[in-house]
């Protein structure tokens, strides 16, 4: 699907309709389904009508934004006022939300057309996907290979082109590393940069909604629309938005300093992945950036960290679940305890129940000294790498994934090898760091890989300035996956 830039000016020059852009989407939609499982939802029916109203501006000589028109998935763990939002979850499969979430509010308001809610790992608790409840997504590069996750649904419908923009949440690096899978652009924001007013959570202290795009061009597109203080949020930042795509140049700044993480590098990542990325860096240097070797000696504590941290705020959060105060309710029941088992046995699918688990033994008593709060002292500790890292670099990078997307089934019954996927992805969120990933190369498999540009905090314009000057040298972004 062509660009936001090429949709707008079909649109401004009356070239095209926004119905017959949303309906080109939602054709789409209908012919590889099938075969992705991208979506949870289409809201065919929505998407006209809103069509039908950016089309009835442009005809009364209206001038329209950028996004009016535009068809975006969104993932389904953002609430939507009066369609389905399940989290890929047997407890909210029936769902529906009073309101509306603060980005799908600023989504609407920008005229963008939802054509849909996408499929995700359960509660985004997962790495590929396959751990929806109502099956998994395929990879539109294989379509015997997993997506990512957990944000996979929408990472799959942008690489496919069935949008071509997508909402995402990363907890862990549920944005950057399906957007390496699939050879799409995703970026995770600064904590607190974009309202999680509505997001169903995860992990409150790590959670945070972002953009999935075919170029870094509509990412910034997209972000400048989501981002901004939200008050029904308490930790949302009160910072001016800048219009992130003035900052995209097709060259480096004069001094650019690009700093390659050295504990990303060795034992456990995939020759080919390795090989990709030091192009990458040699392509920065030809650019004229000046490339420097930085030690974050934490980094590869971010895993076991997480992995206490993102359970213990999971365990908590889900509570709520409960057969009382939300989603589903096993009533044949002997008595209340019993219909809370139940209902949260039978909702549950099984890497929730374990991360659950996890976190209720992180923080119960005698542990919590020793597990919870000492990954919040080394969580304080990889920030502080990162601090000391930005003293002598604008941006670091690093491969966004170990290995390229793996065949479906593989790793289901092995859950650390699963969670290891994350090594490269996680410590941004423990720093609350804005990071992005886009494509930098193809295993021999035709398998796409992903370089991730990390900033500090609140530098998505240094982010996306490295990031677009990269893929304009390259040509990785103009390749689209065959699914004729």
């Amino acid at each position: 699907m062509a660009s936001i830039r090429e949709l707008h000016e079909q649109l401004t020059s009356k070239e095209r309709t926004a119905v017959e852009i949303a309906q080109e989407a939602l054709d789409r939609i209908e012919a590889l389904e099938p075969k992705l499982h991208s979506f949870l939802h289409v809201t065919a029916e929505k998407a006209l009508e809103q069509a039908r109203q950016v089309d009835a501006q442009i005809a009364a000589g209206e001038e329209i934004g950028v996004l009016a028109g535009i068809p975006i998935g969104i993932k389904d763990n953002l609430c939507t006022q009066g369609i389905p939002t399940t989290c890929a979850s047997r407890i909210l499969e029936n769902f529906v939300p009073p309101y509306e979430s603060t980005v799908t509010q600023k989504i609407a308001a920008a005229g963008s057309i939802m054509v849909g809610k996408t499929n995700l790992d359960e509660f985004a608790m997962g790495g590929s996907t396959e751990n929806s409840a109502f099956g998994s997504t395929a990879n539109p590069w294989d379509l015997n290979c997993v997506p990512g996750g957990s944000s996979g649904g929408s990472a799959a419908a942008v690489a496919a082109g069935e949008c071509p923009i997508a909402l995402g949440s990363d907890t862990g690096g549920s944005i950057r590393q399906p957007a390496s899978f699939c050879g799409v652009v995703g970026m995770k924001p600064t904590y607190g940069l974009v309202s999680r007013y509505g997001l169903v959570a995860f992990a409150s202290s790590l959670d945070q909604v972002g953009p999935f795009a075919q170029t870094v061009e509509d990412a910034a597109i997209l972000l400048g629309a989501i981002a901004g203080y939200d008050p029904r949020d308490s930790t949302s930042l009160k910072v001016e938005i800048p219009d992130y795509t003035k900052a995209l140049k097709p060259n480096l700044p004069k001094g650019t300093k690009v700093g390659i993480i050295k504990e990303t590098f060795g034992e456990g990542l995939d020759a080919e992945v390795e090989k990709a990325v030091m192009a990458a860096v040699e392509q920065f240097k030809s650019m004229g950036a000046e490339v420097r070797e930085i030690t974050c000696p934490q980094f590869r504590y971010g895993i076991p960290t997480y992995y206490v941290i993102a359970p213990s705020e999971a365990s908590a959060n889900l509570a709520r679940y409960d057969g009382v105060k939300y989603g589903a309710r096993k009533e044949q029941a002997a008595d209340l305890m019993q219909m809370y088992t139940r209902t949260r046995a039978e909702g549950f699918g099984p890497e929730v129940k374990r991360r659950i688990m996890i976190g209720t033994y992180a923080l119960s008593s005698g542990y919590y000294d020793a597990y919870y709060l000492k990954a919040q002292k080394v969580r304080t500790l990889i920030k502080r790498d990162f601090e000391k890292a930005f003293e002598d670099v604008d941006v670091l990078v690093c491969p966004t994934a170990p290995t390229t997307a793996f065949p479906a089934g593989t790793k289901s019954d092995d859950p650390l090898s699963m969670y290891l996927l994350d090594l490269m992805t996680i410590p941004a969120n423990l720093a609350g760091l804005p990071g992005l990933s886009l494509p930098c190369g193809f295993s021999k498999a035709g398998l796409p890989i992903g370089l991730q540009i990390i900033g500090n905090v609140l530098q998505e314009e240094k982010v996306l300035r490295v990031a677009y000057a990269y893929e304009q040298a390259t040509s990785w972004h103009t390749l689209k996956p065959d699914l004729s």
